[in-house]
């Protein structure tokens, strides 16, 4: 019989009373670590919990529900009458606790399956260190703590189905409620589709309306997310020319006939990735074509919430009644990811079938929607929403200044209107991918996909919300400095 481990417990555990996590957990979180560390090898016979207990100045029953744990994870295993082991489960000896080995994958599939490159993703990994995006916004606007009581308050008062569920026609009407009030809408909720992310709000879409070799019209340089699941149900998107009035909609009157065009898919608050806003003249003529041409305008609004309310244009959705219009949206952008929401605005047989959908996608978060709704009704998103509008307002002001400030002679741009990203044109060609590496040495990081670059045109789409103002000067500084770099070579 081999005798206990000699190294004490209180080597390698500390209890440390001030943390959230009970005392077990401590002591099985560090355990397993200890494991990693070799501290401990496979087959060592720990003592009895008795002498844990004395060792670590702790309740023996806090001991027995640590060696549980343990236990139910598979790494100790008892022998009755004899102690208790340690198990290494990837130990060749070892079986974790009864559970077999469990080998990688090999590298390479032996099976064929089908692969996308429609679906390859442009976004980079985010970094720690400072960088750009193509436009995020702050999350850290909103205090997350005050968030996570709203909806901790929603999951000690709700436990049964039925309740959840309403809480889904509570969060519904709330929506429709603040969309009505801030964007001039006169609507119910039978008419609007919530939805977890954009990601959901393009994939139901697609489904609904367009089939293989049908036509979509898109902006130049228009949204990558859109055209990627557009592409992937089978739909041709061909591109229409932009201008500083935005889409130049007599191109479409020009080119294609009534019928060859499903659907024009379109941002005229802000176009991705340039910002220029669609002219009042082309709105009005866009939706006179819908209707000669039978097609459908998708308007997508994203932008809404980052547009000052001097700036604020009529939804095309308000201008046309949504006899042609497909109104897509977002809530509380500026809100941490988990507590966002996305949705659709169209005619009620429209949003009845794309509620199917949701069998597939994931049923709706209940709770969660519980949780918005209440924030909408007590007012407290509107206390969000001009906190969230005060630091836009700042950030987008800095970084014009500093723009002009340190590169004002070697670019063109203008401060925009909606969103939360400046469209930057260079006045003289350079390998973008030379600054960007440039730009990297400097300890900033510019994702590839705001990176703009053919032979007519040498442009960033640099997102400024994200960043504080003093990340936003060391930003800029190091833009700077790694544009000299590219010109000195």
């Amino acid at each position: 019989m081999s005798s206990p481990v000699s190294i004490p417990f209180s080597s390698f555990i500390k209890i440390d009373r001030r943390k959230k996590d009970p005392v077990y957990l401590q002591i099985v979180y560090q355990f397993i670590q200890a494991l990693n560390r070799h501290l401990l090898t496979h087959e060592d016979r720990l003592p009895g919990s008795r002498s844990i207990a004395a060792d670590l100045q702790i309740h023996r029953k806090t001991v027995l529900a640590a060696l549980g744990e343990l236990q139910d994870q598979g790494y100790l295993r008892t022998v009755p009458g004899v102690g208790t082991f340690v198990t290494i489960p990837e130990h060749p000896n070892g079986d974790g606790g009864g559970r077999s080995r469990v080998q990688q994958p090999s590298e390479q599939a032996t099976f064929t399956f089908k692969r996308d490159f429609v679906l390859d993703p442009p976004v980079s990994e985010i970094p720690r260190q400072l960088y750009f995006t193509d436009g995020s916004p702050d999350f850290k606007t909103v205090p997350l703590e005050e968030l996570g009581r709203a909806y901790a308050s929603v999951l000690r008062r709700e436990s049964n189905p039925e309740e959840l569920d309403n809480g889904n026609i509570f969060f519904r009407e709330q929506l429709s409620y603040y969309l009505n009030v801030s964007r001039g809408f006169h609507l119910s909720r039978f008419f609007m589709l919530p939805l977890s992310s954009r990601e959901q709000v393009f994939t139901v879409l697609s489904q609904l309306i367009l089939s293989r070799g049908q036509v979509v019209l898109v902006e130049e340089l228009s949204f990558y997310l859109a055209n990627m699941i557009f592409s992937q149900v089978g739909a041709r998107l061909l591109t229409i020319p932009v201008d500083a009035d935005g889409m130049d909609v007599e191109y479409i009157a020009a080119h294609f006939k009534r019928g060859e065009v499903r659907a024009v898919y379109i941002n005229p608050r802000s176009q991705y990735p340039t910002g220029v806003r669609l002219s009042p003249t082309r709105r009005s003529r866009l939706l006179e074509l819908a209707r000669t041409l039978d097609f459908v305008v998708i308007e997508d609004d994203v932008d809404f919430e980052f547009t000052t309310p001097k700036d604020h244009l009529k939804p095309l959705l308000r201008m046309e009644g949504g006899e042609r219009v497909i109104y897509l949206g977002a809530f509380g952008r500026y809100l941490p990811p988990e507590f966002q929401m996305y949705f659709m605005i169209g005619p009620r047989d429209f949003i009845i079938e794309g509620e199917k959908y949701l069998n597939i996608l994931g049923r709706p978060r209940y709770l969660m929607e519980k949780a918005l709704g209440e924030i909408i009704h007590q007012g407290d998103i509107h206390r969000y929403q001009r906190k969230s509008s005060k630091l836009l307002s700042e950030r987008k002001e800095k970084f014009a200044e500093l723009l002009q400030l340190h590169l004002g002679e070697l670019i063109a741009f203008s401060v925009p209107r909606s969103g939360l990203a400046f469209w930057i044109r260079f006045n003289r060609h350079v390998p973008l991918a030379l600054l960007q590496e440039k730009a990297h040495k400097e300890g900033l990081m510019i994702p590839g996909l705001c990176l703009y670059q053919n032979k007519h045109m040498t442009a960033l789409r640099l997102g400024f919300a994200h960043m504080t103002l003093k990340e936003l000067e060391v930003a800029t500084v190091k833009l700077q400095e790694a544009y000299s770099a590219v010109l000195t070579g």
